[in-house]
């Protein structure tokens, strides 16, 4: 019996980084879902356990737009994992992308094809 693996790619449509995962996945011949944060939000169970795993530091996105259109009030609320989430589900863009869960189990964040290749055997 062939395992299929479930494969959802979190993230904005137009974000150059997802379209590369998207793209990539596409070429492997691999189905997904894509979730997209500005329209269905971000589920909080998935952003903590992203923060979990990867760290808050690793999961926010500093080097952004959004981020740069903070305050810098609302900047320096950020100091830990609690006020990161919080953040990132006020504003889904300050997630680094994009997000890809294989079978809700394996996680990876950003652009990785060496991640993805060793995740999809």
């Amino acid at each position: 019996m062939v395992h299929q693996t479930t494969v959802t790619v979190y993230g904005i449509p137009n974000c150059q980084s997802v379209k590369k995962a998207r793209a990539w996945l596409q070429d492997q011949s691999i189905e997904y879902a894509f979730h997209d944060f500005k329209k269905a939000g971000v589920p909080l169970d998935r952003l903590r356990a992203w923060v979990q795993h990867f760290g808050w530091e690793s999961v926010l996105n500093r080097k952004g737009t959004t981020w740069r259109m903070l305050s810098e009030e609302e900047k320096v609320l950020v100091t830990n994992a609690s006020s990161a989430i919080e953040a990132m589900a006020q504003h889904p863009s300050l997630i680094k992308r994009p997000v890809i869960e294989f079978d809700n189990a394996q996680l990876t964040l950003g652009v990785n094809p060496e991640a993805w290749s060793s995740v999809k055997q």
